[in-house]
């Protein structure tokens, strides 16, 4: 009898933790990005780190030379900062 309670409060317990994303007003990784301007400068973050990892990877295979990877990476970089300040301006403003 008891193991049976005990299963079953586990069962409740896994069940419980399992759903917590799935309830309303559930604060999860996705609820951050709900606003579309975020959003597309999530997107625009993410490209830009791709943009900067595959300079690097053309670096080193040899396709790119030193200083022509120095300028473009710093272009990249400098880019990634302005989006980097954009979010964070966006997170300071107001939400609407």
């Amino acid at each position: 009898m008891e193991v049976v309670l005990i299963a079953l409060f586990l069962i409740a317990a896994v069940a419980l933790f399992v759903s917590i994303p799935l309830r309303p007003g559930a604060k999860g990784a996705n609820a951050r990005i709900e606003d579309p301007e975020r959003a597309e400068l999530e997107a625009r973050k993410e490209s830009k780190y791709r943009e900067i990892r595959d300079a690097e990877l053309d670096r080193e295979q040899g396709k790119l030379s030193q200083a022509d990877w120095a300028r473009i990476d710093s272009e990249l970089r400098g880019e990634a900062i302005g989006i980097l300040r954009e979010i964070d301006a966006a997170e300071t403003r107001p939400k609407r």
